[in-house]
């Protein structure tokens, strides 16, 4: 088997018992690195660092990876003006943040008969947090309830 030393230096093709002689007066392991080719190819080197290195970069990946949270704002058709500014105030915070938004205006009993109200309050929230954030779909009626998906803006 071709032989690769602790400092990466090739050592040359010794038989495998002779290769796990010199790991041992190197004081480390022998490890397979490729089995798959026409001489397999070994390496000394310390496994329990190596591992341990490996589980550290694939934490610290996985420290730096974005995550992106959804967040809901529930609005009704008949809603007070200061609970709409508070509500909007609050999208507004949440895409400042970088999370994306669902919003969705839910219409109670008769409430139905007035979708274009519904619409009317929905268009009114895009226009209000258009500083902050893309409307990724417009509102649109799913059963009961108006929803729309608004992005923060990528810049911020």
């Amino acid at each position: 088997m071709r032989l690769i030393g602790p400092d990466n230096e090739q050592l040359g093709i010794f038989p495998s018992d002779q290769a796990q002689e010199k790991a041992v007066e190197a004081g480390m392991d022998l490890v397979l690195v490729a089995d798959g080719a026409e001489t397999p190819v070994c390496r000394i080197m310390n496994f329990g660092k190596f591992q341990y290195e490996q589980k550290r970069k694939m934490r610290d990946q996985k420290k730096k990876q974005a995550t992106h949270k959804n967040k809901e704002i529930k609005f009704h058709a008949n809603i007070d003006p200061h609970d709409y500014d508070m509500k909007v105030n609050r999208i507004v915070a949440f895409l400042e943040k970088g999370n994306r938004v669902k919003v969705s205006l839910f219409f109670r009993g008769r409430e139905m008969t007035h979708r274009d109200l519904g619409m009317a309050l929905m268009e009114r929230v895009v226009e209000a947090v258009r500083t902050t954030g893309v409307v990724e779909s417009r509102p649109r009626m799913v059963g009961r309830s108006i929803n729309m998906f608004i992005n923060p803006i990528s810049g911020k």
